[in-house]
C-alpha cells in the first residue's frame, strides 16, 4: 500500500558528504497515516541497525554513531525524508533502508548502497 524509492547513494571519499532521499508513494489513505519515517543501514554480516528517525511533527532520533554527523529531515507535503550524511568515515558503509511506519504497517525501501572509501 505505500511504496518507498530510496536514492543518492554512492562512492564518496572519507570526510565526503551524501545526501539520501526516500520518497512515498501509493494509496494515500496509508500515506496520510504515516507517523514515522526513518534510515536503517545493514552491513555485510551484521544486523540492521537504526541511523535515525523523525515523527511526523519533527522529533527526531539518531543512533549515537552518526550524532553531530547525519541530519535528518522530511518534507511532509511531498511525503519525504532526507538524510544528510556528513563527515562520513568508512564504517558508514552499508545498504541504507528507508523505513515508515503507518498505522500498524511498516513498510521498507529496496535500500541504497553507500560506499566510504578510506
Amino acid at each position: 500500500q505505500v511504496q518507498l524509492v530510496e536514492s543518492g547513494g554512492g562512492l564518496v571519499q572519507a570526510g565526503g558528504s551524501l545526501r539520501l532521499s526516500c520518497a512515498a508513494s501509493g494509496n494515500i489513505a496509508y500515506i496520510l497515516r504515516i507517523t514515522a519515517m526513518g534510515w536503517y543501514r545493514q552491513a555485510p554480516g551484521k544486523q540492521r541497525e537504526l541511523v535515525a528517525t523523525i515523527t511526523r511533527g519533527g522529533s527526531t532520533n539518531y543512533a549515537d554513531s552518526v550524532k553531530g554527523r547525519f541530519t535528518i529531515s522530511r518534507d511532509n507535503a511531498k511525503n519525504t525524508v532526507y538524510l544528510e550524511m556528513n563527515s562520513l568515515k568508512a564504517e558508514d558503509t552499508s545498504v541504507y533502508y528507508c523505513n515508515s511506519i503507518s498505522g500498524s504497517a511498516n513498510y521498507w525501501g529496496q535500500g541504497t548502497q553507500v560506499t566510504v572509501s578510506s
